[in-house]
């Protein structure tokens, strides 16, 4: 129990090494003293307590650019606002490079833990004094309720910890308290990104491909590769749960390059006129050595570069500019051809396309459902068709669904489309029989 832990700490000498240098906050070992004797002063009467980790969103690469002393500095900023704010009797610590622990006497539940933690992250969203910048960052927090999420240090710690890393899961800002629904949704994450990685060593994403038509005569120019994963525990599972699983624990580059291997080797059954539409992750366009790899892949299968089509959303060149743009620069070099996909969704969408060099657009499927219905997305969709007209690019609308669609579409000029309308994503084999229906079926009845 907790109370053993304090009676350990309390041999040896009277005063343990306590403080964090930088700050002039207790160290990771206070937390422990702190967290024991709290519980020892309420043996007798166990009232709840609350622990709580705060960790700094996008702290690494401000230290990386401006330095350490800028990154020192900020450390020091937050541990003033934290000892400002925090409520009376509670105790703030600095446990490691840019987390902080708060140990709060005062909050018994799960709601004061959570307006605190708003709170705290308001205070820690202000600006940043760097002398002649300032900077923001932002603050994710996790919450432990003693001794519901733990009775032991450790485990109370741990609950702490899972609660924040649940928080950094969902995105920059979040609160989380720790309960027992939660432990679950975590155990569950957890055996799900092992079947993943397993499934990813056994070749067991399937690939399937959705056609891409051209609009003038519905004639197929192309297939997108979507992944698709049905696993005997947990069924199909959607790739908007396993990539982004794959992107959040590291290793979406083996997930992208097996599917890239698995898609290239059956487009060389196709035609050679159809092209292969991919899509890289945020991940990949970080890496310099991703067009090496890829084109490594494309090579080895014996698929001609020309035929390959890497879709990539704003987003995801957004993560670091610079190196995606080296990336796009190296694979169109190449011969590879570059989508903008999604465009319309994202904040700089006409930024990218004057700074990037893409060969096609993608027009998203929020305007292109709307179109028949919506004057608003029809102009939306004339004037991106209009748009890439000027700078010689091609467009594809994504989403068609019904002949409305297609006709408004044709009528404005855009280019390809693709869609239920034209076909469901379909594996290699009903692919290969899709492409050879079509082929033995009258143009006139296209």
């Amino acid at each position: 129990m907790i109370l053993a832990e304090l009676a350990s700490d309390r041999r040896g000498p009277d005063r343990l090494p306590f403080v964090d240098p930088l700050t002039g906050l207790g160290n990771a070992q206070q937390l422990r003293h702190k967290v024991c004797e709290l519980a020892a002063e309420r043996a007798s009467d166990p009232a709840p307590f609350t622990i709580g980790l705060a960790n700094l969103d996008g702290f690494k690469p401000i230290n990386d650019l401006f330095g350490p002393e800028a990154g020192d500095r900020i450390l020091r900023q937050v541990a003033q606002r934290l000892t400002a704010c925090v409520p009376e009797g509670a105790t703030v610590i600095r446990t490691a490079d840019d987390e902080f622990a708060l140990v709060l006497p005062l909050v018994f539940e799960r709601k004061s833990a959570e307006k605190l933690g708003q709170m705290l992250k308001e205070i820690l969203s202000a600006p940043f004094d760097l002398g002649d910048r300032t900077v923001r960052l932002s603050a994710s927090f996790g919450f432990a309720v003693y001794p519901f999420a733990g009775a032991e240090f450790e485990d109370l710690l741990k609950s702490a910890d899972t609660a924040l890393y649940r928080s950094k899961r969902r995105g920059r800002g979040q609160i989380t308290v720790y309960s027992q629904e939660i432990a679950q949704e975590m155990k569950r994450a957890t055996q799900l990104e092992q079947a993943l990685r397993n499934a990813i060593i056994a070749e067991e994403i399937d690939v399937h491909f959705q056609p891409i038509v051209d609009l003038r005569n519905d004639g197929v120019v192309g297939f997108e590769a979507l992944a698709r994963w049905c696993d005997p525990e947990f069924g199909y599972v959607s790739p908007s749960v396993f990539v982004p699983l794959a992107e959040e624990r590291g290793f979406i580059e083996a997930l992208a390059e097996m599917l890239l291997r698995k898609a290239a080797q059956t487009a060389l059954a196709w035609p050679k006129e159809l092209f292969l539409s991919f899509n890289l992750s945020s991940a990949q366009l970080m890496d310099p050595a991703t067009s090496g790899r890829l084109l490594a892949i494309v090579h080895q299968v014996g698929l001609d570069p020309r035929r390959l089509e890497l879709e990539i959303t704003e987003t995801a060149v957004m993560a670091d500019a610079d190196v995606a743009q080296k990336i796009v620069s190296e694979l169109r070099a190449a011969g590879v051809r570059v989508s903008l996909d999604d465009f319309g969704t994202g904040q700089s969408s006409l930024c990218r396309l004057r700074d990037f060099s893409f060969d096609k657009v993608k027009i998203d499927r929020a305007f292109v459902s709307r179109i028949s219905a919506d004057r608003a997305s029809e102009h939306i969709v004339k004037a991106i068709v209009s748009m890439c007209e000027g700078l010689e690019l091609e467009v594809v609308a994504e989403g068609i669904e019904d002949i409305s669609e297609v006709l408004k579409l044709k009528a404005l000029g855009c280019g390809m489309g693709q869609g239920y309308f034209y076909g469901k994503p379909a594996d290699a084999v009903a692919t290969l029989r899709y492409l050879s229906d079509r082929h033995r079926e009258p143009a006139a009845a296209r």
